[in-house]
């Protein structure tokens, strides 16, 4: 106990802090700097996630030591996403490849903090796109777990999330969409929709040409009538 409050006293403020990382920006300031799976605590110490942290540099958007948390990833079509309300909430599939974070974890996370969100994306053809925008939080679940979206930026996928800004999520039991019917179970997903969408990152997994909206799509990109190959979603903060 004498130790920690000697080094309390003789450490910057900055250099004194719990070991157990947040998100990746703190597992990449603890030294970790390669890619790949870790555990962060977005809750304290009693709240233990996995998450896949993509430290890579960025030439995008610069060289900022504030790494990406990986909160959504698609690439093989191996994990279901067409799941019900409770495993939105607490999430599912595994970090080193598919999965959902959960829409709990993502209000704790940017709850008491400002990050920024980047979606990167590829068709079957090859080509590499992404949107980026300048900020991203989700609210409480007795509000539906609503969307909250900064402005887009840049991208050469071009802005197909703004339309889902201020939406609560749907899922297939938990209806919070603005159409008659339910999307989750039209688009064979669950997201923030509205009526229903113009971004499908959690649609049916489909290779190249699919029914018209059913699949996991992105319209500036690649319209409503092909599916994408991979769809990555990542945050990081904006406030050091």
């Amino acid at each position: 106990m004498m130790l920690r409050v000697v080094l309390a006293l003789l450490l910057p403020a900055a250099a004194y802090q719990s070991p157990r990382p947040r998100d990746c920006s703190d597992v990449y300031r603890s030294g970790s700097g390669l890619d790949g799976v870790y555990t962060i605590y977005p809750a304290g110490p009693t709240s233990p996630v996995m998450v896949y942290c993509d430290m890579d540099k960025d030439d995008n958007l610069g060289s900022s030591a504030e790494k990406w948390t990986v909160i959504q990833r698609r690439h093989d079509g191996t994990v279901n996403f067409f799941m019900k309300w409770d495993h939105y909430k607490s999430g599912f599939g595994n970090a080193a490849g598919e999965y959902w974070l959960g829409l709990e974890v993502m209000h704790l996370l940017t709850q008491d903090r400002n990050y920024e969100l980047r979606v990167d994306m590829e068709d079957f053809d090859g080509q590499k796109v992404f949107a980026h925008y300048s900020a991203f939080s989700v609210g409480p679940e007795s509000e539906g777990y609503k969307l909250n979206l900064g402005n887009f930026i840049k991208g050469s996928a071009g802005d197909s999330l703004s339309y889902h800004n201020g939406k609560k999520f749907t899922t297939t039991d938990k209806d919070q969409d603005e159409n008659s019917s339910n999307c989750a179970r039209l688009t064979y997903g669950g997201f923030w929709y509205g009526s229903c969408f113009t971004a499908n990152p959690n649609g049916i997994y489909t290779w190249g040409p699919s029914p018209h909206a059913a699949g996991v799509q992105w319209r500036t990109f690649k319209g409503l009538d092909n599916s994408l190959k991979t769809m990555i979603m990542k945050i990081r903060p904006v406030d050091g």
